[in-house]
């Protein structure tokens, strides 16, 4: 049977567009997406109860600026983080409900940030006092909200699912993380001087940015793979996330942390102002404190994405070849000689057949010249 030029048979594409509407070519939802959205809300409401509260015990003015400039880091990131969870819960519901589309999914995802913005920045304006930081603090909330809930509208939901479960859980970890951090400044040498307080500070900064990365790592990589199990008990034909999902999610914490850093610096300049301009102690603190956040993030990015590929590589198997079985037990040289010698035999054998057939086929001059001898009417022709 012939073929028309131009056409390929249905089975032999490897376009990915030609199995668009296969179930294995779907967007993949993000399991326990909701149970997310709840422990990122819970978090946020810590963040802004502790920071009123923080606020609201000062005794003076001035001290509540520097208060609130010191917890305006962990606000921005705990409503960069609520804002991504809750629009992953809506997009997935969306999804559920009115199908995949990409257009839904990006808004409703909008959605999610958009309300948990306005609810956090509702909630600062009825319970802090009324001055010019709260409107800042509130302004910048609700700007990481929404920040949050569009990069959570991406096509790859589990990844993004990953990205917020090790966010969330390195930023639970920094603050359980402060319970050791004097005895690890006893620990690296900080004594009476000036020099030894910095250098055991940027040492324990080191330590905490290193093991938060670890455990941002292998958070990516576990929500990664326990969401790969049951994606795959409910549609084994779906299509397994490859290493750069895993890479992404890694990083992702790292990344969250540096752009909540932005967020802060450009919605909370004015409050950063206002606490730089107290003393000259607390210009140098709050510059000290913008540089460990982004030493912190850029270490959490590298350490984070580099744990969960390597987590994930030690997953994978040896490569096998086509044409080699895997479970041979003789090693590949072994059987490349074998093969040779049984060719090398062959031939020789081949040869020796041949030589047999022509001596066989050969004919016997002496036996030829007898018969003619004692065969008359051969031996004369005339006769």
């Amino acid at each position: 049977m012939t073929k028309q030029p131009g056409r390929v048979p249905a089975a032999e594409s490897d376009d990915p567009a030609a199995d668009a509407a296969s179930p294995s070519s779907r967007p993949l939802p993000a399991p326990g997406a909701a149970v997310l959205a709840l422990l990122a809300l819970g978090w946020l409401t810590a963040m802004l109860w502790s920071t009123r509260e923080a606020i609201t015990s000062a005794a003076a003015g001035v001290t509540a600026i520097s208060l609130s400039a010191f917890a305006l880091p962990g606000v921005i990131s705990a409503a960069l983080v609520a804002g991504a969870a809750v629009a992953l819960a809506a997009g997935n519901l969306l999804s559920r409900r009115y199908g995949d589309w990409a257009t839904l999914r990006f808004t409703g995802a909008i959605g999610g940030g958009l309300l948990v913005g306005l609810g956090s920045a509702l909630a600062i304006n009825l319970t802090y006092f009324d001055t010019s930081t709260t409107n800042v603090i509130a302004g910048t909330t609700a700007a990481a909200a929404i920040i949050g809930g569009a990069v959570a509208g991406a096509r790859t939901a589990p990844a993004v699912g990953a990205v917020v479960t090790a966010a969330l859980g390195t930023l639970v970890f920094v603050v359980a993380f402060s319970q050791a951090r004097d005895p690890l400044f006893d620990l690296f040498g900080a004594g009476d001087s000036q020099q030894s307080l910095v250098d055991a500070a940027k040492w324990v900064s080191r330590t905490e940015s290193l093991v938060a990365g670890l455990f941002a790592g292998l958070l990516a990589y576990g929500y990664l793979t326990w969401s790969r199990r049951r994606i795959l008990r409910r549609d084994p034909a779906a299509s397994a996330l490859r290493w750069p999902a895993y890479l992404l999610a890694g990083a992702g914490p790292g990344l969250f942390l540096l752009l909540a850093e932005v967020i802060i610096r450009i919605g909370g300049r004015s409050l950063l102002d206002l606490a730089s301009a107290l003393s000259e102690a607390d210009a140098v603190a709050q510059t000290s404190l913008g540089t460990s956040r982004v030493d912190n993030g850029i270490w959490v990015l590298f350490v984070g994405a580099l744990t969960a590929l390597i987590a994930f590589g030690r997953t994978l198997g040896p490569a096998h070849n086509d044409d080699e079985p895997a479970d041979s037990p003789q090693p590949v040289a072994d059987r490349v000689d074998a093969d040779r010698v049984d060719a090398d035999r062959v031939d020789a054998d081949r040869v020796d057949a041949d030589r047999v057939d022509a001596e066989t086929e050969e004919p016997d001059l002496a036996e030829a010249f007898d018969r003619l001898e004692t065969d008359p009417a051969k031996a004369d022709p005339a006769r």
